[in-house]
């Protein structure tokens, strides 16, 4: 070989790992991202949706340059999920986003090797989603929605801006181990607040409605809506028949506020779907789930409906006001 040609091909051996590294930071990378919405326009996933897009858009991946973002909406029922998720896993994506545990589950019975990070999950060691907070351990990571304990801050935000309530309808969704696990810290700290509580299970519109009926019938009753894919399903018909009962209602995030609801107490979704945004650009850089542990809400905010109250002849206690993030009037 002459000198000159071994020059060549040594430049050439040189340069080809840059040039392979060019084109992986110039290659595509497709994220998916599976919700369990009712509708397109549901205020509660969209909000988290646009907030991971403005994350990863922060932070260099850019649709239509180098990242294609595909949107999975589906119904909270097994059999549309598992064809979102049939759907999904056939574009091989480099990493999927999930809202919580009611998605993430049956995604993770369907592949063990996409990386996954959930973005809103109740108890994600209880649900089975990780081994540890600090240790995954699997091919799953996320944000936290809050630990059982907030629960029992739904009742004892009601027994405030309601003192008169004593018996307190509990809407849950019995099927998810996260439903079960809410109603029973509510239960736990009902006694010291002097409420009685029975669980409401949001199986469907006729079971939400014989409950909530049912409850009525007493004086000095009252309603805390838990969290969960089910529930927001039924989110009109819950604030449409707390209204027309004069029923005092808790609520776990403000967009059930937003739509004519009392009060809520919750963390800020939208700011832990965008932190999400995080994991995913580091997962696409190369970080394993594993080794990404599991982080709890930054921000939780109280908000009041003072129109909700006026209503419902309800005066807010001025510590209350106080300590709220909003009141809207």
């Amino acid at each position: 070989m002459k000198r000159r040609d071994f020059i060549a091909g040594a430049t050439l051996a040189t340069m080809l790992p840059k040039i392979v590294r060019a084109q992986q930071a110039d290659a595509v990378r497709r994220v998916a991202i599976l919700v369990a919405e009712v509708g397109e326009d549901d205020p509660d996933y969209e909000g988290r949706i646009a907030a991971i897009r403005e994350g990863l858009r922060g932070l260099g991946w850019i649709e239509g340059r180098n990242l294609r973002l595909d949107i999975h909406r589906s119904p909270p029922k097994a059999t549309d999920l598992r064809k979102h998720i049939d759907a999904l896993l056939a574009a091989r994506p480099d990493v999927v986003v999930t809202s919580g545990g009611t998605t993430t589950v049956p995604l993770m019975q369907a592949t063990s090797t996409v990386p996954i990070v959930f973005s809103s999950a109740v108890d994600p060691v209880g649900a089975g989603l990780v081994e540890s907070l600090a240790h995954p351990g699997g091919n799953v990571t996320g944000f936290s929605q809050f630990d059982y304990s907030l629960s029992g801050k739904w009742l004892e935000i009601l027994k405030q801006v309601a003192p008169s309530v004593v018996r307190a309808g509990i809407i849950r969704d019995a099927a998810r181990t996260a439903g079960i696990g809410q109603f029973a810290v509510i239960q736990s700290v009902s006694g010291s607040l002097g409420v009685d509580v029975v669980p409401i299970n949001a199986t469907d519109e006729r079971a939400v409605e014989a409950g909530i009926d049912k409850l009525a019938r007493s004086q000095g009753s009252g309603l805390v809506v838990t969290t969960g894919a089910a529930l927001i399903a039924h989110r009109d018909l819950i604030i449409k028949l707390a209204a027309r009962y004069g029923l005092p209602a808790a609520y776990p995030r403000r967009t059930w506020v937003d739509r004519g609801g009392l009060i809520s107490y919750g963390p800020d979704l939208v700011a832990s779907a965008k932190l999400a945004a995080g994991y995913v650009d580091r997962v696409l850089k190369g970080a394993q789930p594993a080794d990404l542990p599991v982080q709890a809400p930054t921000k939780y905010d109280l908000v009041i409906n003072a129109k909700a109250a006026k209503q419902l002849g309800l005066t807010i206690p001025s510590t209350l006001l106080a300590r709220a993030d909003e009141v809207i009037e």
